[in-house]
């Protein structure tokens, strides 16, 4: 079993991008966002420092994207296309990481994901809850 609280090998699908990741607190910090962005994306974040991420290899293979406020900044590999990481919107002192891309981990590891209410966003609306729903697995 990994010890997910030392720092991580992680990568794109292609490997263009290596990075290795120290993770805040472990996989306690598991999330999905049901904004428009993220609810097409899918992927499974979990929480990292921004001085937590060390670009290895391939920091010139990544693009940025963002949209509405801009605060978001999403990271891809130019050439798969798999988002690695975006500094969060939520808390802008913090990186989302995505899971899928840290080696030995899988979306599929969590059997419940909590999933962050970003389609009304606390920074816009602070009464709304922060929570949409649980997202569950099970294996067949």
């Amino acid at each position: 079993m990994a010890d997910w609280t030392k720092p991580l090998s992680a990568r794109c699908h292609c490997g263009a991008v290596r990075f290795t990741v120290q993770l805040a607190d472990g996989l306690s910090t598991a999330r999905r966002c049901d904004c428009s962005f993220c609810a097409m994306r899918g992927a499974v974040a979990l929480t990292a420092p921004l001085g937590g991420i060390t670009i290895t290899a391939g920091a010139e293979d990544l693009t940025l994207y963002t949209f509405n406020t801009g605060t978001a900044q999403h990271y891809f590999c130019k050439h798969c296309g798999i988002y690695t990481h975006h500094q969060r919107r939520s808390n802008p002192n913090e990186y989302g990481v995505n899971a899928a891309c840290i080696d030995g981990l899988s979306p599929f590891d969590f059997t419940e994901v909590p999933v962050s209410n970003g389609q009304q966003h606390p920074s816009d609306n602070r009464s709304a809850s922060t929570l949409a729903g649980i997202l569950r697995f099970s294996r067949s």
